[in-house]
């Protein structure tokens, strides 16, 4: 049975707790740079089941993820209380050919769009913490809400990682 959104949302928040998650999206990229570090392009390509993401698929979403995270972070700005469009991420899989990506460039573009994220919001003022986008599936989302749930959506797929190259 597949989770609802709010389950989703308590089981990526529940990576976060008591932990910054500035400081743990800050060292994701390098974190993600060691676990593909001598990983074969067949190797990160194989599927561990035939619907489950490659290596190759988890790292080209983690990288589209943080730049849909950086426009929406922009829009909440910009104007808050803004829509928040959701996205099939099954659906960018196929759609986006992830399974033809670069490994080391999907990384890289990762790194890229975390380290500008970051540089955003290290620059906001306290309150813009609390504005708020409305996501389609989720609700209300404020920019702190926001920043905790990439962080634990950044362990999810890290842990995903480490199942398949343990396997």
């Amino acid at each position: 049975m597949q989770e609802t959104h709010e389950e989703y949302r308590q089981r990526v928040l529940s990576h976060v707790e008591g932990r910054d998650p500035l400081k743990m999206q800050a060292a994701a990229p390098q974190k993600l740079e060691r676990l593909l570090k001598g990983l074969r392009a067949s190797q990160a390509r194989k599927r561990p089941a035939p619907t489950k993401w490659s290596i190759n698929e988890i790292v080209a979403h983690l990288a589209d993820t943080e730049l849909v995270v950086g426009f929406r972070l922009r829009m909440i700005l910009g104007e808050p209380g803004v829509p928040i469009q959701a996205f099939d991420q099954d659906e960018w899989v196929k759609a986006l050919h992830y399974e033809k990506r670069d490994l080391r460039q999907s990384c890289a573009q990762f790194r890229a769009f975390r380290e500008a994220n970051l540089a955003l919001l290290k620059a906001l003022a306290p309150e813009q913490w609390k504005h708020h986008g409305l996501h389609a599936e989720r609700g209300e989302e404020t920019i702190e809400t926001i920043v905790h749930m990439i962080a634990g959506h950044d362990i999810n797929h890290m842990k995903q990682i480490e199942k398949i190259l343990a396997a």
